[in-house]
């Protein structure tokens, strides 16, 4: 982080500028694809919430999931590399002609990234006191109350914890927008990664620049 720092205040000749930053601000370009990340990893925290808090819900109810395994299937994707699980979603979209694009980009970064948010919140659903869904079934309180008033409160941390990680890698991710896409979809990490890999020296300190406001 110190090394960013620097480099980001730092022109090519090791002065100090903060050319760095009015590039970026004065560059529509980089704008538009910071906004653009930004939107896709909204995007898809929402998908993985949506998604991921049914599929840790049953895989924390005892009643619904009385084997182990069923947790072991959604932690086995995780033991492969994401880039080959990645080359993987590829290889099917191309199998059954569909094309490559900010759909296949969702897709891919919600395959990649759900068992992210599944596992705070089941963690979080799993240490959850039994005893106070019970309470609230014996004051009246219907299902879908139980869940409102109690589950869902209680699941927040496992929520916001879920969201750090998926929106967080969605943000600054390069390598599956440019699998997915053919680099149709330009996302910041595409544009960091640019920098210190095919500019010059004057191009790293953007690159940090770049890295410093994403952060």
């Amino acid at each position: 982080l110190i090394l960013i720092i620097l480099y980001a205040f730092q022109d090519g000749s090791g002065h100090f500028t903060f050319a760095n930053f009015v590039k970026f601000f004065t560059d529509t370009d980089a704008i538009e694809t910071f906004a653009l990340s930004l939107e896709v990893a909204i995007e898809n925290t929402a998908i993985c919430i949506l998604l991921g808090y049914p599929a840790a819900w049953i895989l924390a109810n005892k009643n619904l999931n009385k084997s182990a395994v069923t947790i072991v299937l959604f932690i086995l994707p995780m033991w492969i590399n994401f880039l080959l699980r990645t080359l993987a979603t590829v290889e099917l979209f191309n199998m059954f002609s569909i094309p490559l694009g900010e759909g296949a980009l969702l897709y891919g970064m919600c395959y990649d990234f759900l068992p992210f948010m599944i596992y705070p919140i089941y963690n979080t659903l799993q240490k959850m006191d039994t005893s106070l869904i019970e309470a609230a079934h014996d004051l009246g309180a219907k299902r879908s109350q139980v869940f409102m008033k109690v589950t869902l409160p209680l699941s927040v941390p496992g929520i916001y914890s879920g969201i750090v990680m998926v929106f967080m890698p969605t943000v600054s991710t390069f390598a599956i927008a440019e699998l997915l896409t053919h680099n149709k979809v330009t996302l910041f990490g595409s544009l960091i990664q640019r920098c210190f890999g095919e500019g010059g020296i004057a191009m790293w300190n953007y690159g940090a620049a770049l890295s410093l406001i994403m952060l």
